[in-house]
């Protein structure tokens, strides 16, 4: 018997416009809770080098990101490619800044004329590592 399951991932390509020439990155939105497994497994069949996975939780998103093997603590083009998703496919209006409660800190984004601006912590924050392995995203 085959389960089915379904979620909504995307590929985008960072830092560039045009098709296969950036960085590319996967990017999961999720409309209930997954386990760090789930989402490593996800992450190993996408084969990038990172995979993004949001949650939204009360106007902000919940963001991980994992690698094919590991999770990782921060990852920039994946977070440019988490917030391209959200205006363009979650219906979030492009004038919306964007929030991102993660492991290493508050991060943010913003499109100003059509440019998506991130802010991200100049030094990760050291209690990261601290955080369980077994914590779903929610």
């Amino acid at each position: 018997m085959v389960e089915s399951i379904s979620f909504q991932v995307a590929q985008v390509e960072a830092f560039t416009e045009l098709p296969f020439s950036g960085n590319p990155a996967a990017v999961c939105l999720l409309d209930s809770p997954r386990d760090e497994q789930w989402m490593q497994s996800v992450a190993g069949e996408m084969s990038l080098s990172e995979t993004a996975f949001l949650m939204p939780r009360g106007g902000v998103y919940r963001i991980r990101w994992f690698t094919p093997t590991t999770e990782v603590d921060l990852c920039g083009h994946a977070t440019l490619a988490a917030a391209h998703c959200l205006w363009t496919e979650a219906n979030v209006p492009r004038e919306t800044p964007l929030q991102f409660d993660s492991a290493s800190a508050p991060l943010s984004a913003e499109n100003k004329d059509g440019r998506i601006w991130l802010d991200l912590p100049a030094a990760p924050n050291p209690a990261s590592k601290a955080r369980s392995s077994s914590s779903p995203l929610s």
